[in-house]
C-alpha cells in the first residue's frame, strides 16, 4: 500500500465553501450563489461570461443557507433565523439598489415558503404561524408593497400546500388522528375541501402530492398504495383514476424534474446506490445523455431559467469537490461555474463503497464503507456514523465528516438501518416503535458484520451522531457497553417522553404521526422510558462526548444536561460542549470547528488515529 496522504487541515475540510449553490435568474442573463463575506456567507450576483461578482447582502453573524431568485428578475428572497430557533424570516434583497427588506417582520413566527410562478412575478405564497403558533395559514405576499393577504385559513391539520398555474392552493395534506394523510383538494379559493386520497400510516412516508397538471384536473402523486415502493402517479381529480408513470420495485422514486409551464415530467431518479435518472420526455433525452458525460460524479439539475433554456447542473462526487455548470440547451454546451472547496483537490479522498448485509431477522440492510487510503483494510478503527432523521438516508456523495474520519485513519461506516426511506414501504414501516430496539439492532448488526470480514478492530470501534444519530449513540453505550470505546452525541434526545411532549408548537400536524411511529407519551410512558437512554444511564461505563447548542427548538438542551449529569455520577469520562447562540445543529462556523477539532481529540484518545495540532 502506498504511503499515508497528508493531514487535511480542519480549516479547509470544515470551512464554509468558496461558493456553493448558483441559481440562475429567470432571464437567463446572471446567476447567484452564496459564498463568504467578511466570513459570514451572504448571497453573491454574478453575470454569466463576466467577472463582475459583488455582495448583493452582508448578513454578520449567521449565513444564509436558503435563497432564490423571484420571478420579477430583480429581487433575490432568503431565510433567517435567529440563533438557530427556525423561527425564519422571509427576506428581500434589491439587486439593483442592494436594499434588504424583512417582509415577514413578525417575532415568534416562522415563515416557509409554499411557491412562486413566473405568471404572478410579484407575488410569492408563504405559509405563516401568525395567528396560532401550532399551524400555518397561506398567504400570497406582494413583494414591493410588502402586503400579505390569507388565501387559506388551516382548521388546524393541513400542511402540505399544492397551488396550481393560477397560484391558487388547491391542495393539501390532511393529518389523521392514525398517524396517516388525506389528501384534499378544492376547485378554488374559497371553496371547501374534499377528500380524493387517503393515505394509511403504513403509507404516510413513502406518498405525498407533487403538483398540478397544467390543466389543473390532475394532480402528480408520489404513491404507494397497492406497491412495495413509492410510484409517480397522475390522479385524475374527476374520476379518481390513477395512472403509473415510473415505477421501480426495489427503490422509492427520489427526484422529479417537471416542465414549469406545460407541466410534463421531463425526468426521474431512484437513489440506488447512487442516483439515476430516467429520461421521460423525447425533449430532454438527448439533454441527459449529454450531462451524463459531462463531468465525474452524479448530476442534478439544481434550477432554470424561465425559457427552459439554461439548466444549472451540479455534480456530486465522493473524491471530489461539488462542481458546478450553466448547460445551454439548445447548444448541448455547457459552462464551468465553480467548485464548491476547490482546495480539496490538493489532498486525498476516499471512495465511498457501498455495501449490504443481512440483519439478524434476516433484513437485507444497505449502506456505505469508506476506508482510509493508505493502509490495509484489516483491523482497523471504525467509526459508525449514524444518520439523523431517522426518516432518512445516507446516500453517496462527498460527505466532508466522513473524509475527515478516513483522513485520520478510522474507516467510516454509514448504516441504511430500518426506518430510513428510499428502499420501499415494507423497510420504513418496519421502524415503527423500533428505535432503540431493532433499529438499533441493525447497527450492532453492521459492526458484527465489519469485524467478521475482518475490516473492523473489534477493540477500536466508536459510534458517532446528531439528532437520531446522537440518541442511536446513547443507546449503542448503554445497551451494547462492550461494543464501542467512545462514543459522540450531538444533540441527541436521551429521554423520549419529554422529547416528544415538548415538540415545536408548529410540529402540531405531525404529533399523530410522531406518536404511531414512535410512541405516545400519554399512554406509552413506560414503552418509551425503556427505549429511553436515560433510563439506561446506570449502564454507561463508555467514555463520550455530548454537544448541544442552547437555542435548541427540536432537541431541548436539557436532554443533554440530564444523561450528562447522570453519567457523570458513575465516574465515567463526559466531555460535555454547550454552544451558545444554535439550534438543532452548528450554524456559527467558528462553533464548528471548536466541535470537531474536540470531536477530533476524543476520538484520537480512544481510536488512536492522526489529530491536528491546536492552532
Amino acid at each position: 500500500m502506498n504511503s499515508e496522504p497528508k493531514l487535511i487541515p480542519r480549516r479547509v475540510i470544515f470551512s464554509d465553501p468558496d461558493r456553493i449553490t448558483p441559481q440562475t435568474s429567470p432571464d437567463g442573463t446572471r446567476f447567484a450563489y452564496i459564498a463568504p463575506y467578511d466570513r459570514v456567507p451572504n448571497v453573491w450576483v454574478r453575470t454569466i461570461g463576466l467577472n463582475d461578482d459583488r455582495a448583493v447582502t452582508s448578513e454578520q453573524e449567521r449565513g444564509i443557507i436558503y435563497f432564490f431568485w423571484s420571478h420579477d428578475n430583480r429581487h433575490l428572497l432568503y431565510l433567517q433565523d435567529r440563533d438557530g430557533n427556525e423561527n425564519w424570516h422571509l427576506f428581500a434583497v434589491d439587486t439593483e439598489s442592494n436594499e434588504v427588506r424583512d417582509l415577514t417582520p413578525f417575532e415568534g413566527v416562522q415563515t416557509q415558503i409554499v411557491g412562486r410562478s413566473k405568471r404572478h412575478p410579484g407575488e410569492i405564497l408563504v405559509a405563516l404561524n401568525r395567528r396560532d403558533l401550532s399551524v400555518h395559514d397561506v398567504y400570497r405576499l406582494e413583494l414591493l408593497s410588502g402586503t400579505l393577504r390569507r388565501v387559506v385559513e388551516n382548521p388546524g391539520h393541513l400542511s402540505g400546500w399544492v397551488f396550481d398555474s393560477d397560484f391558487a392552493v388547491r391542495a393539501a395534506l390532511a393529518a389523521r388522528p392514525d398517524g396517516g394523510f388525506d389528501l384534499v383538494v378544492r376547485e378554488h379559493e374559497g371553496a371547501e375541501w374534499r377528500t380524493v386520497v387517503s393515505w394509511d400510516m403504513e403509507d404516510s412516508l413513502t406518498s405525498y402530492p407533487v403538483s398540478c397538471s397544467a390543466t389543473t384536473d390532475s394532480l402528480y402523486l408520489i404513491d404507494s398504495r397497492g406497491s412495495g415502493t413509492s410510484r409517480l402517479v397522475r390522479l385524475d381529480l374527476a374520476t379518481k383514476k390513477v395512472e403509473t408513470i415510473a415505477y421501480d420495485k426495489h427503490y422509492d422514486v427520489s427526484r422529479i424534474m417537471i416542465h414549469p409551464d406545460t407541466k410534463k415530467v421531463q425526468a426521474i431518479s431512484f437513489q440506488r446506490a447512487r442516483n439515476e435518472w430516467q429520461a421521460m420526455d423525447s425533449s430532454t433525452e438527448q439533454d441527459f445523455v449529454a450531462l451524463a458525460r459531462l463531468a465525474h460524479g452524479d448530476f442534478y439539475v439544481y434550477n432554470r431559467d424561465d425559457a427552459d433554456r439554461t439548466w444549472v447542473v451540479a455534480y456530486i462526487s465522493d473524491i471530489f469537490p461539488v462542481s458546478f455548470y450553466a448547460y445551454k440547451r439548445n447548444t448541448g454546451t455547457a459552462v464551468f461555474l465553480f467548485e464548491h472547496q476547490p482546495e480539496l483537490r490538493d489532498y486525498t479522498l476516499s471512495e465511498m463503497k457501498p455495501i449490504s448485509y443481512e440483519a439478524r431477522d434476516g433484513l437485507k440492510i444497505h449502506g456505505y464503507l469508506t476506508l482510509p487510503p493508505g493502509k490495509e483494510p484489516a483491523r482497523l478503527p471504525l467509526v459508525l456514523k449514524v444518520h439523523s432523521g431517522p426518516w432518512t438516508r445516507d446516500v453517496w456523495e462527498f460527505d466532508p465528516e466522513v473524509q475527515w474520519m478516513v483522513n485520520r485513519g478510522y474507516a467510516c461506516m454509514q448504516v441504511n438501518f430500518r426506518g430510513s426511506t428510499g428502499y420501499g414501504k415494507d423497510f420504513v414501516n418496519a421502524g415503527d416503535r423500533e428505535w432503540g430496539n431493532k433499529m438499533q439492532n441493525d447497527l450492532v448488526d453492521a459492526i458484527n458484520w465489519a469485524v467478521a470480514q475482518g475490516i473492523a478492530d473489534p477493540s477500536r470501534i466508536a459510534i458517532y451522531g446528531l439528532s437520531y444519530g446522537g440518541y442511536a449513540a446513547l443507546v449503542g453505550v448503554a445497551s451494547t457497553p462492550h461494543l464501542f470505546c467512545c462514543a459522540v452525541d450531538i444533540m441527541g434526545p436521551s429521554d423520549l417522553v419529554s422529547f416528544i411532549r415538548d415538540m415545536p408548537a408548529h410540529w402540531s400536524t405531525y404529533r399523530h404521526f410522531f406518536h404511531r411511529r414512535v410512541g405516545n407519551p400519554e399512554k406509552d410512558e413506560n414503552f418509551l422510558q425503556s427505549r429511553s437512554p436515560i433510563s439506561m444511564a446506570y449502564r454507561i461505563r463508555t467514555p463520550l462526548l455530548v454537544a448541544h447548542g442552547t437555542d435548541d427548538p427540536r432537541v431541548q438542551k436539557g436532554q443533554s444536561d440530564r444523561i450528562v449529569e447522570a453519567i457523570r455520577l458513575n465516574g465515567v469520562p463526559c466531555e460535555y460542549i454547550v454552544f451558545d447562540n444554535e439550534g438543532h445543529g452548528l450554524g456559527n462556523l467558528a462553533n464548528r470547528r471548536r466541535c470537531y477539532a474536540a470531536v477530533e481529540r476524543f476520538l484520537a484518545r480512544y481510536l488512536g488515529g492522526h489529530c491536528e495540532e491546536p492552532a
